[in-house]
């Protein structure tokens, strides 16, 4: 349409008709003029708003699913994290039961020695610079924990305490190759002195070069004067490797330790040593050797023939 004078005047009529029609419907209420062709107009168009609806619903759907599809994204992420704070729960249940059986072997440990320990646990290991064998526990000055006490888990011997600060103390492992502890044989008392080698078995001396030892046999600390920095009795290792004697004033054997230092968590510091020699009585026993089963012989005697016949394959 051309904008004329004439085409401006429709357009004012129009709008007027219309803000008419509009007050007249207001004012009629349920009784207005115009319901009955707004009725007939919804019957006309309602097809096609429903239609229009219809056609509009699936992207509606869509960006309910993808909004959904973040709740349940955000649903999976909490269980996700639910399901790991449960393995590690259920993992620190493992690692409390472990630290449970390692303190219970302790404790057998040190009541069969008479030992008065102060349990800790390893907290760093020291640096490798140096072929330095140490490990820091969580106990000090404060623990009542002194340099040169001797120090053992549930296996044996793990070394002695070299340092001490107020909260923590450093421990020279029993495999350094500085670390020496006097030794002696069950049973034979034979003595000598072992010396770390790292992660190869501790080289013992024996000062008898005739001892006689044989692989398999056991070992543990003689203890020092006044008990520092060894108490007596603490088992040590079994004998792995012996020297042949060649006549020299000492014998030399190779013990493999009890004690496994690269997987070291609890130990206890003997902060009171027994009051008297413990000897052999910190070993475990030794498995009762199995006794063979008894053999039984049968022997078959074969029958005689019946009725006294002759076994010469014919019948009488």
């Amino acid at each position: 349409m051309r904008d004329t004078r004439e085409s401006r005047l429709l357009l004012v009529l129009l709008i007027a008709i219309a803000f008419a029609l509009i007050t007249v419907d207001i004012r009629g209420g349920e009784d207005s003029p115009v319901d009955g062709a707004r009725q007939a107009a919804a019957k006309v168009f309602g097809p096609v708003e429903n239609g229009v609806s219809g056609a509009v619903d699936p992207i509606g759907n869509a960006i309910s699913a993808v909004r959904d599809s973040g709740n349940r994204h955000d649903r999976i992420g909490q269980l996700e994290r639910e399901n790991a704070a449960l393995k590690a729960e259920l993992g620190s249940d493992d690692r409390n039961r472990s630290k449970i059986r390692q303190l219970d072997t302790m404790m057998k440990t040190a009541g069969a020695g008479q030992y008065g320990i102060k349990g800790a646990q390893i907290i760093a290991i020291g640096s490798a610079q140096g072929f330095s064998w140490t490990v820091t526990i969580d106990a000090g000055s404060n623990d009542g924990i002194k340099r040169d006490m001797t120090v053992l888990n549930g296996d044996g011997l793990v070394g002695r305490v070299t340092t001490v600060g107020p909260g923590t103390s450093t421990v020279l492992l029993a495999n350094d190759p500085d670390f020496t502890v006097g030794t002696r044989m069950e049973k034979t008392d034979e003595l000598g002195f072992a010396s770390g080698q790292g992660d190869r078995p501790l080289r013992v001396q024996l000062l008898n070069g005739k001892a006689k030892v044989k692989k398999g046999d056991r070992l543990i600390t003689f203890g020092s004067q006044a008990d520092k920095p060894f108490v007596p009795g603490v088992p040590v290792g079994k004998v792995v490797r012996v020297d042949p004697s060649g006549g020299d004033l000492t014998r030399t054997v190779y013990v493999q330790p009890y004690v496994g230092f690269t997987k070291l968590d609890i130990v206890g510091v003997v902060v009171q040593p027994p009051r008297t020699d413990p000897r052999d009585e910190v070993l475990p026993s030794k498995p009762a050797k199995p006794k063979p089963a008894p053999t039984v012989t049968v022997t078959v005697t074969p029958s005689a023939p019946a009725n006294g016949a002759a076994d010469n394959g014919y019948e009488q």
